[in-house]
């Protein structure tokens, strides 16, 4: 069963039993990323790491290795 088709089921039980109407799917997506992007952020924090910037920074240091190799 597709997402969809779980969602117009919920949606016929919530009507026939007077209950309120779940929410579509992908509603809440936007809110849930940066909800995991701030859980990330604070984890780097905790383990003593630059909440921001990691990626790129991680990036930069493969792409310096890779024009002055060392040898």
């Amino acid at each position: 069963m597709s997402v969809t088709q779980q969602y117009l089921l919920d949606t016929y039980r919530a009507r026939q039993h007077g209950d309120p109407l779940p929410p579509a799917p992908g509603t809440h997506d936007l809110r849930a990323a940066r909800e995991l992007r701030d859980y990330r952020r604070f984890r780097a924090v905790l383990a003593g790491h630059p909440a921001r910037g990691r990626i790129r920074e991680a990036l930069v240091r493969g792409l310096r290795a890779r024009a002055h190799p060392s040898g």
